[in-house]
Parts: C-alpha cells; structure tokens; sequence
C-alpha cells in the first residue's frame, strides 16, 4: 500500500439485504463468509424461501407487490433501522440503480454497497449515461433523450432515428420492458405496455428510444474499482443469446474473437472510468459488428445476474470483493493481483416459464433437484415446497458450467440441465438444451438474432419429449 492509501476500511457488521431469491441467497453467502451478520427482507409469498430462515434476522414486507416489497423504500429503510444494520446491498433489480434510494441510505448513515449515489444518478438512467460516455468518444448508436407521454413526439423521434428503433426504459435493466419496432403501426400500443412494464418493474415509467442494430453481439465487461480512482478490469462476457432482450445464456471469454481486440477495448474502458472516478463496480455493455466494432450502450452500477461466469474464469468473488470496495477498502487489498483468465465459464438462467412461449409459469415446486457434478455450480434461492409467485421475475436457479474450454464447458452444462429436475411448474430447460445443441451455439457464431434461428428449425424429438417441457 502506498502512502496516499490509508489503512484498510473495517467491515460493516450487519448487512441488510434488499432483494429476494437467487440474488439473496448469493449474496447472503458472501457476507457470512466475510464475518457479517445479515438481515433480510420478504414478502408474504417469499417466507419459506430457504435463506430467509439462514439469516440472522428477517423481516416481512407489507404485501406481494413488487411497489409493496422490494421497491418499498421507506419499510425496508425503517427495517434497517429497527433490524441495527449498518449496510444495505440492493442486488440487481428493483432498487439496485435506484439513486434516490442509494441517497436515502447514505443519508442514513449506512453503506450502500454500490457505487456512489451520483454514479448512479450520471449513469444508472440510460440517456443520461449515453450522454455522459458520448463525451468521453465512446461510440453510440442514434438515441433520442426521455420522451414525454405524447405519441406525436415519439412518432417524431422514431421517424428521426430511423427504423428500427427500440424503446427503452430509462431506469430500467435486465431486458425488461425493452421493445423493439419496425414500423410506426406498431408504435402506440407498444409505447403503452413498456410503459407498465417499466413502472411495475422499477417504479419509474421514463422511456426513450434507440436505433435498433442489426444482428449485433452483445458483449459487456465487468469493471471493478475503489474509492480511490483505482480500476481493475475483469475480461469480458458475451450475452448474445437472448429471448425478448433478456439472457438466457451467458459466457467468457467471449467466442471468436480475437482477445487483443477484447483486452483493448477494455483498457480503453478502464482508463475512462478511472479517469472519471468510478468506484465500487459497474459493467459496461457494448453491441458488436464485424463492420462497425463496438459501440456504446449502457452502464449497470450494480452487480450482473452473469456475473458468476467471471467468478469461475478468474477465481475472484466478485460480491465479496464489492462488499469489500464499498466499505472503502482499497483494490490493491482485494486483488492483490490482476485475475488471470483460465478455462471457459458457460451460465444458463433456469425460468419457470413454458419453453415455447416463454411466459411465466407460477405454481408451487413439488421437486427442485439441482445437480452436483464436476465443474458445476448452482445459484438458487428456492428449495422443494417453495411457491413461486406470480409477482416477480420467475428466475428460478443459474446453473454455471466450467471446462478446461469452450466445448468442455458447453457438455458439462447440458449434462447438468439433463439431470436438473423440476416439478410444479414448467421451466425454459428444453429451450436452454436446445440451444446448446444449436449448430450455430455449438461452433461460436452468436449475435442477438440466434434466438429467432434456433426457434425457426425443427425440434428433434428428444427435445418435444423432454420431462421439463
């Protein structure tokens, strides 16, 4: 440690944690493997889950809503005064880019375990950071800012862009609410549902929009950093597969290309966050095109739900290490070396969801068997017995599959769906294994559009029989 760096930053002792499920749980791991004690929070529907019985203290929210919940700023901030926490970690989703919620705990005088709250605030709201990265020459596709609630100026905005554009909640994440349009027929009603959507999901309604790019892959790279203008870069992860703009299948390194062209354009990353001051952790998504290269699209000031896939590729515990940095330790403390990048890491996201029309499949789980086996790990935050609820996203469990490489990696992942066993509801696993077999997936060839090539061939029959369809 330098002499401008003071001594390493105590801890806090009881750590709140403000989301629900596989995040939860995660999360929970990391904070009692550092010492801490933790406080959770639930919904009605959410009380049996199984790490809510595991923490040190628990609480239950006024209702099942997501506004009544886990987006109920005011009971979770009087449930961490009356519970003695010093720490909030808000997960990803829900309140996790919220900067009036990250301001509120800070005000408090507890540690918000993310970024500063005017990170949050310059880049959580997507135009804002557009904006933000545009000045700094970060590459960007055609966007307009936040649109009013006035179809005469979307039209406006859209027809200035070009089709095809994508609406795009402004304080949104994950996929959701996301939409894309190739005509102006399709505009209105589409505009009136990403609207409910963004506001059902994050509180907010704020939408803008953005030129669709063709058949590009989705890259993103993982960042951490301390108070202190220190930046370490944590390789990088391909996303492309992806149904209605939400993962489903997440890998790193990212398949055929060249990694010079990857490691630069991640330390180009890197100098641009440190020389801005960036602290804590944030992911940095990009499109890619052959013709084109990268282009800027959003920041998340939070932890990733694939952030896993970088856990098993480095060896770095990535929310301890975010635990750690928000306390205000400094990065040297926690990688006391660069992560070296060894072996291929492969996540897929297990839904309670009908596998062919991909919408949510609640009901209570009568079997939740995950498997045990050689370079594989689970993510969960249900158990057998559990009800999954209508109200949320219905993740169910990530299973992460690691190799020696790429295909070693893809075969453990589809022994271990194989094996998975689910009952009570239906889940995406057919859909994930047929994905996987996709001769496209199998050689690298990705780009968001896989999807709709993989669901356009015929299924084999082993797939339409399969016992989790």
């Amino acid at each position: 440690m330098n002499s401008s760096q003071s001594a390493s930053r105590a801890l806090p002792q009881r750590l709140l944690i403000a989301n629900r499920s596989v995040v939860a749980a995660r999360i929970m791991r990391a904070a009692q493997a550092l010492g801490m004690e933790t406080v959770v929070i639930h919904s009605p529907v959410d009380a049996t889950l199984p790490y809510v019985s595991q923490a040190s203290a628990a609480y239950e929210l006024p209702g099942n809503s997501p506004m009544e919940s886990y987006l109920n700023q005011d009971a979770i901030l009087n449930i961490a005064a009356i519970s003695g926490a010093d720490a909030i970690h808000p997960g990803y989703g829900f309140l996790a880019e919220n900067a009036e919620f990250a301001r509120r705990v800070t005000n408090a005088g507890l540690c918000f375990i993310g970024p500063h709250p005017s990170w949050l605030e310059r880049l959580g709201e997507k135009t804002g950071a557009r904006r933000f990265m545009q000045k700094l020459g970060m590459p960007q596709t055609a966007s307009s800012d936040i649109l009013p609630n006035d179809l005469e100026v979307v039209r406006a905005n859209a027809r200035s862009i070009g089709y095809p554009v994508l609406i795009k909640p402004a304080a949104g994440g994950g996929g959701i609410g996301m939409v894309p349009i190739y005509d102006e027929e399709e505009l209105g009603n589409a505009w009136s549902s990403a609207q409910s959507i963004a506001k059902r999901n994050f509180g907010e309604a704020s939408l803008y929009l953005e030129k669709l790019v063709q058949k590009p892959r989705h890259i993103e790279f993982q960042f951490l950093a301390d108070r202190y203008g220190n930046v370490a870069a944590l390789y990088e992860r391909d996303c492309s597969v992806q149904r209605r703009n939400q993962k489903v299948l997440e890998e790193t390194r990212a398949p055929g290309l060249p990694t010079e062209v990857l490691d630069q354009m991640a330390e180009r990353l890197r100098e641009i966050l440190s020389q801005t001051g960036y602290d804590v952790i944030g992911t940095v998504e990009m499109l890619y095109t052959p013709e084109d290269g990268f282009c800027f699209l959003e920041v998340n000031t939070r932890l990733q739900v694939e952030h896993a896939v970088t856990e098993q590729l480095t060896g770095t515990d990535i929310v301890s290490a975010q635990i750690r940095l928000a306390a205000g330790q400094h990065l040297s403390e926690v990688l006391p070396s660069h992560p070296v990048a060894q072996g291929h890491s492969i996540q897929a996201r297990i839904y309670a969801e009908d596998p062919r029309r991909f919408i949510p499949s609640p009901g209570s789980l009568s079997c939740f068997d995950m498997p045990e086996m050689e370079g594989i790990r689970v993510e969960t935050g249900y158990a057998a017995g559990c009800e999954v609820p209508r109200f949320y996203d219905p993740l169910l469990a990530k299973i992460i599959a690691t190799g020696k490489d790429r295909a070693e990696a893809i075969s453990r992942l589809q022994a271990a769906l194989r094996a998975t066993r689910v009952e009570g509801v239906k889940t995406n696993i057919p859909f994930v294994l047929r994905s996987l077999d996709d001769p496209d997936y199998q050689v690298g060839m990705l780009d968001v559009e896989i999807v709709g090539r993989i669901l356009s061939r015929p299924e084999t029959v082993a797939e339409s029989s399969s016992p989790h369809s």
